[in-house]
This record gives C-alpha cells, sequence and structure tokens, in this order.
C-alpha cells in the first residue's frame, strides 16, 4: 500500500507539472524586460501597462466574456429544457436517439463545425460578427448542458414529482421547486462548462467571427503569426489569476454553505 501510494503521488506530480509548468513559465517572463521568451534580462512592468494602454485589446477581451456569459446563459436555459424533454420520453429506442443527436456537437471536429455554421450563416446571409459568434457558441454549449443536468434528472426519484402534484402543486411549482433545486449542482455544472467552452473555443469562432469583431482566442492566433508580444504573457497572467480568484471563491461559497447545511440553518 505504502509503494502503491508514493507513485500515486508521483504520478499525480508529474501530471501537475506538465500542466502548470508552461502557465509558469509564461507568467515568469511576462516580467521580462528582454521583450523575448528566452533570456531574462531583468524585472519589469512594461507589459501589463501595454496591455492596460491597448484599448482595442481590452475590447477584445471585454467581447470574448460578453460571448460567453450570455451563450452560457441562453445555452444553460436550452439545456434544461432539452434535458427535460429527452427526461420525459419513455421509449428507451427513442431517448437514445435524441441522445446521440446531442452528442453530435460534442463528438464532431470543431473544423467540420465551423465550416458548417460558416456556410449556414453565408446561405441565410447573416452577417458574420457578433451575431455569428454568439449562435454558434450557444450551439455547440446547449449539447454540454444537456449531459450535465441529465444525469441528475434521473437521480431525482419520481416519488418527488408525485408527491408534489398530490399535494396540488401546479407543473410550474413542481419545476420551479422541486425539480430545478434537486438538479442545481447539475445546472451550474452546465454553466461553467459552457462558459469555459466558450472563452476557450477557438476553431468556430475562427471561422464565424468577422471583420472588426475578435475574440481573445483568435487575436492571440493573429498576433502569435505574427510574433508573440510579452504583452500576451502579461494578459494571460492577469486571466489565469481572475480564475484563480474565481475558484478560491467558489470553493468557500460552497464550504460556508455545507458548514450551515450541517448545522441545520438555510445558506
Amino acid at each position: 500500500m505504502g509503494r502503491n501510494s508514493k507513485l500515486s503521488n508521483l504520478y499525480l506530480f508529474i501530471i501537475f507539472a506538465i500542466l502548470y509548468l508552461p502557465i509558469f513559465y509564461l507568467i515568469f517572463y511576462s516580467f521580462n524586460s528582454g521583450g523575448t521568451m528566452q533570456n531574462f534580462e531583468g524585472f519589469t512592468l512594461e507589459w501589463y501597462e501595454e496591455v492596460f494602454a491597448d484599448t482595442r485589446l481590452l475590447i477584445i477581451v471585454l467581447n470574448t466574456f460578453v460571448i460567453a456569459l450570455l451563450s452560457a446563459v441562453v445555452s444553460t436555459i436550452l439545456g434544461i429544457a432539452g434535458a427535460l424533454a429527452i427526461y420525459q420520453v419513455r421509449r428507451k429506442r427513442n431517448k437514445n436517439t435524441l441522445l446521440s443527436l446531442n452528442n453530435v456537437l460534442i463528438v464532431s471536429p470543431d473544423v467540420i463545425i465551423g465550416a458548417s455554421f460558416l456556410i449556414f450563416f453565408t446561405m441565410l446571409g447573416i452577417q458574420l460578427g457578433f451575431s455569428s459568434v454568439l449562435l454558434s457558441h450557444i450551439a455547440f454549449s446547449v449539447p454540454i448542458v444537456v449531459l450535465m443536468v441529465l444525469p441528475k434528472l434521473q437521480e431525482m426519484s419520481p416519488t418527488l414529482i408525485d408527491a408534489a402534484r398530490d399535494l396540488g402543486a401546479s407543473g410550474w411549482h413542481v419545476l420551479t421547486r422541486v425539480i430545478l433545486p434537486f438538479v442545481k449542482p447539475g445546472i451550474f455544472a452546465g454553466f461553467f462548462m459552457a462558459l469555459t467552452y466558450s472563452l476557450d473555443d477557438f476553431a468556430v469562432t475562427f471561422f464565424v467571427t468577422g471583420n472588426g469583431f475578435s475574440t481573445l482566442s483568435v487575436e492571440i492566433y493573429s498576433r502569435a503569426r505574427q510574433g508573440v508580444s510579452l504583452s500576451i504573457n502579461a494578459l494571460s497572467t492577469l486571466l489565469f489569476l481572475l480564475t484563480i480568484v474565481l475558484v478560491i471563491g467558489y470553493y468557500f461559497i460552497n464550504t460556508r454553505q455545507a458548514k450551515l447545511q450541517g448545522k441545520g440553518l438555510r445558506p
């Protein structure tokens, strides 16, 4: 057991090192006055000043977060509706068919999805830009939310719904006071997964973005072709720190709620 534990710890250390060393390397050189990622010549905050002075880059960051938040909210609502619809299907064959159709956008290559959306928007005459990016992000995020919410629905005992109806609850009350509170963990998981996928997406966005509108992933790719400036390192560092703060905040909120529930109090 002791040897297996040491091997497991070593394995975890290697995995985390592979994941985090490139990030720390990027952060380290964001303070390099030399302007390259090869020789560290001295400490400077010049690249962070450049980020906050670059109005266009800040607008692109804002575009990225607006698209991510809007797509996550809309896809969460649609995903909940889709999960409820699939859950209501009684015939197993029909349910499996719907699940297979739901998974198409998840398992399909991003390049194919992006090209398909490009052709689709061109045929409909939709101008490429904010609307096309938002619609495409909603489309590939909805199946993710469905996969997060549906397992929680399947864990729910049908007797909860039957009991609520026996007590005179309307369909709306059953949905809002029984079903949604029970599947709330799946809803939050789906929302944050959709948010993450939207923030990270490059391939689909690259196809459907237009002139005058860009997201952070596409902008970084465009700049990387010309040689990456350390201002991108600085921006990536700021985003990484923001992510750490959000994760820590989420951890403390969950810990507080768990303590209150343990004491029998409502959070």
